[in-house]
């Protein structure tokens, strides 16, 4: 198996690319072969010893892409180590945060065979102006101030803890 590490992601309105790309390029800088691509473009998991997988969440959903992906590749991605990220909260606030880690909880649930050797929330970006349908019609998203609480010093400390777990286990 190859030594390549897979960033896969899905995003509404970029940010949550914005998050694989620091991710996919931290790892690179450790001395990891890196491939970057969008969920949708992924056909096969072979060639590939770990997977880093990320998506945002929205009013309390997982994005339907990740879930697609892991159903998708459910036999492919329960023979490596895959680590998740999401993002979510739009305000650093302690009850959002916790409302976004129990409902990422209840989204990873529905995979009972999926045991992430990482899973991290890093906040979310909004941004009223860019609001597509059916979001666009709600006049309280609309009145929402622009955000953007990313950290992206965690996210490269995070990006590079990964490395190290990802060669503790190795691939079935």
């Amino acid at each position: 198996m190859s030594a390549s590490i897979l960033v896969t992601y899905t995003t509404r309105y970029g940010s949550t690319q914005e998050v694989a790309e620091a991710i996919a390029k931290t790892l690179h800088e450790g001395g990891s072969e890196v491939d970057l691509e969008h969920m949708r473009k992924v056909r096969a998991l072979e060639g590939y010893r770990a997977i880093v997988l990320g998506a945002p969440l929205y009013m309390f959903h997982w994005h339907k892409d990740a879930l697609r992906f892991l159903s998708h590749h459910h036999e492919s991605l329960a023979m490596r180590p895959v680590a998740v990220f999401a993002l979510g909260p739009f305000h650093d606030e302690e009850k959002e945060w916790q409302e976004v880690h129990d409902e990422l909880n209840k989204e990873l649930a529905k995979f009972p065979w999926l045991i992430p050797v990482a899973v991290e929330i890093f906040g979310g970006k909004f941004d009223p102006a860019k609001l597509r349908f059916p979001w666009n019609l709600m006049p309280a998203l609309k009145k929402m101030p622009a955000s953007d609480i990313r950290d992206w010093s965690a996210i490269r400390i995070w990006a590079s803890s990964l490395a190290t777990k990802f060669q503790a286990i190795s691939p079935k």
